[in-house]
């Protein structure tokens, strides 16, 4: 019980990283540019989880090919939700109505739902892994709850029900450390790593066809790829002198 205590306080690491993001965007107004900077930055922490921590350790298992099927399964399934997004968005009139906004709630609560599936299996692995994946989606869930809660404030939704739909983002990444820890605790190496593995499928792209697709609709700066690159190399020394 003590471990799973442990995951649960790994997973309220990146759902504070969110709440913070929202009260961010109740106290201050950021610029398009800040804001396509801080997104580069996450993605390239995203990135450097799946390819320093996930992908590595899940290609030493004695079927590689099993774990890159899932990486595979991972990237089908984000597909399947993000179309699900989009029916739901059409369905309640497009962009210009609140279906957007709900739509966008959905979607970075199926996300933090599959970081906690990843904390709570990886910590299965190792506490010390657990403990850096968390790290790792703490920085990227800043600027995703600062643009999820700024959406419902252009929408004139009152403040007190945006700080509770930011405070709500703690459940999905609970449950799914939840899942991730007892559903494999007793599993094989091969089923541990291959969740990793469709994890790493979803992140992947999370962080390309999401965060940089949005960050690029934005007006750029010379410093973006710096930013991208930077969050790479920060969590690969968190990697490294952490581990």
């Amino acid at each position: 019980m003590d471990e799973y205590l442990k995951v649960l306080a790994f997973a309220a690491m990146p759902a504070a990283g969110n709440f913070m993001g929202g009260v961010l965007a109740e106290v201050f107004t950021v610029s398009d540019r800040t804001l396509s900077l801080a997104l580069h930055l996450a993605a390239g922490i995203v990135l450097a989880v799946i390819g320093l921590e996930l992908m590595p350790q899940a290609l030493e298992v004695n079927l590689p090919w099993v774990p890159v099927l899932a990486f595979l399964g991972g990237g089908v399934f984000f597909l399947l939700i993000d179309r699900a997004i989009d029916y739901v968005r059409s369905r309640f009139g497009g962009e210009g109505t609140g279906g957007s906004m709900w739509s966008i709630y959905f979607g970075v609560a199926v996300d933090l739902f599959s970081d906690g599936i990843m904390i709570g299996a990886g910590s299965t692995v190792a506490t010390s892994v657990g403990f850096l994946l968390a790290l790792g989606q703490l920085p990227a869930d800043i600027p995703e709850g600062f643009a999820t809660i700024a959406t419902f404030k252009n929408k004139s939704t009152t403040r007190g029900k945006r700080l509770l739909l930011s405070a709500s983002f703690a459940i999905p990444i609970l449950l799914g450390a939840t899942v991730g820890y007892w559903g494999v605790r007793n599993g094989s190496d091969l089923l541990k790593f291959s969740l990793l593995a469709f994890t790493a499928g979803i992140l992947l792209l999370v962080s390309v066809e999401e965060m940089l697709t949005e960050a690029h609709q934005r007006p750029e700066s010379n410093w973006a790829a710096i930013s991208l690159v930077s969050g790479f190399a920060l969590f690969a020394l968190l990697s490294v002198y952490l581990e």
